[in-house]
């Protein structure tokens, strides 16, 4: 099993990159992991309580159930991906049924903060975007996806996003074996990584 984890800043496009990658490789072959689905459990917690969680932060992110459920897929057993809600903050309880693959992607703006999980990695992919491109996608997506307003999203943006970016994801570029610019003129990149794949599953 290839496992190839995508990180970057919020609204960097990660999902195009995911996407791209997909339509080039045969169907049934790769499947997909959202760090988003391992925040960690908060139903322990009020919903004006999940609300001031810090969800930028590394140690949101329940990694020691992401590492495991890899390493069972590595082993060939099915996992029972979460299901998380960004309206209510928390788990939904119900999970997702997701079976080993040839090639496993981990996409997750955090995934590359943790060593365990880094050296589970057999390709490390960081997408580039300008900042001001990625807020003005992170509004978009959450107003309209996720049901914040524009005041929500701005002071969550100056006070957690901006300060956690700088201190955990930006940084993260030095452990990657690939920058993508993601940008028209990435095809390059992408195919790099398509050819990679490729060579694993033949």
């Amino acid at each position: 099993m290839l496992i190839i984890g995508i990180a970057g800043g919020t609204g960097c496009g990660k999902t195009t990159v995911v996407n791209q990658i997909l339509n080039e490789l045969p169907e049934g072959e790769v499947g997909i992991i959202s760090q988003d689905s391992y925040y960690k459990d908060t139903s322990h917690l009020g919903y004006d309580e999940r609300v001031k969680i810090n969800f930028d932060h590394p140690r949101s992110i329940d990694f020691e159930l992401l590492e495991t459920h890899l390493k069972d897929l590595r082993q060939g057993q099915a996992i029972n991906q979460p299901v998380y809600s960004f309206v209510k903050h928390n788990r939904t309880g119900d999970t997702v049924n997701t079976l080993p693959r040839k090639v496993m992607i981990v996409e997750g703006i955090l995934i590359l903060t943790n060593p365990e999980l880094r050296e589970m990695f057999d390709i490390k992919i960081f997408v580039h975007a300008d900042s001001d491109e990625r807020l003005i996608r992170r509004l978009k997506r959450d107003i309209s996806e996720r049901g914040r307003d524009i005041d929500e999203v701005l002071s969550r943006y100056q006070n957690t996003l901006k300060p956690m970016h700088q201190q955990f994801i930006e940084p993260m570029k030095e452990y990657a074996d690939i920058i993508i610019p993601n940008n028209k003129y990435n095809t390059v990149a992408v195919d790099i990584v398509k050819t990679i794949i490729n060579e694993k599953l033949n």
